[in-house]
């Protein structure tokens, strides 16, 4: 089963191709459009595969499930945080949720205030759910140990722990060995989209601790192929799991920069 998590930068239909060329068993999506835009755009998705939240039509946050997978809105969903996206999905023998995330600190006037933010505000709402049922969570966070400051309920530091006390990892810091706030690899290029620009970690792939022996491999996508092109100034994260016996999701093709979890 591979998830995927890519703010698309808007436009999605016209990126269609290169999310299904990762195939996807979910996809996380941020700053992307309506279902009924994406169909009037030539992509159809039917309702149970396709949720999506945000205050723009043209510019919010859906997950995406590729058959045998489907969805439905998660009944506690709170409108008044419109960016974090609480979704169940079933399929392939497993259920599971995804909490898909758009964290807009910035735009909502929290990185330079002491309040708690989009996502601790969420996690408030939503972590029973996560304490009782296998959860993924991903996305944009818009947030890294580089912008924590003292005493700010915000910080990045505040957002992990309370992930950590839920009993879910890094995907990518679990399989690259690496330590939160000492990532070796972008997921954005930020401003202008150039390598060698200011760059930044803070798209993010958490999945159950439970689900450690089911985690298979895991990558960024690289500079060239999602960024250097236009596509988006973010790259998407890929992570592989074992669905289990009589799983009837197929393997998917492995790209180059998506390295097998070392044991």
């Amino acid at each position: 089963m591979r998830i995927v998590a890519w703010n698309c930068a808007m436009a999605l239909h016209r990126k269609w191709d290169v999310l299904s060329a990762l195939q996807p068993d979910i996809a996380i999506i941020g700053e992307c459009d309506t279902r009924e835009r994406l169909k009037a755009r030539g992509v159809n998705i039917p309702p149970s595969r396709y949720i999506w939240t945000g205050g723009r039509p043209f510019k919010g946050l859906a997950v995406i499930a590729f058959p045998p997978f489907r969805l439905r809105l998660n009944p506690l969903h709170d409108p008044a945080l419109p960016h974090i996206l609480p979704v169940e999905v079933r399929g392939a023998g497993l259920r599971f949720n995804v909490i898909g995330v758009w964290a807009q600190n910035i735009s909502a006037g929290f990185r330079t205030r002491p309040e708690p933010g989009p996502f601790n505000r969420a996690m408030d709402r939503y972590g029973h759910l996560i304490a009782g049922t296998p959860t993924i969570i991903a996305g944009d966070f818009n947030n890294h140990h580089f912008w924590d400051r003292p005493g700010h309920a915000i910080n990045f530091a505040e957002n992990l722990g309370r992930i950590h006390r839920l009993g879910l990892s890094s995907a990518y810091h679990t399989a690259r060995r690496e330590s939160h706030g000492s990532e070796t690899v972008p997921t954005h290029y930020w401003r202008d989209r150039r390598i060698d620009g200011p760059t930044y970690h803070i798209d993010y792939l958490f999945y159950p601790d439970a689900w450690h022996h089911r985690f298979r491999g895991f990558g960024v996508g690289d500079f060239e192929g999602f960024c250097s092109t236009g596509l988006s100034d973010h790259a998407p994260l890929v992570a592989d799991f074992d669905a289990g016996r009589g799983a009837r999701s197929k393997p998917r093709p492995i790209p180059e920069w998506l390295l097998p979890v070392r044991r």
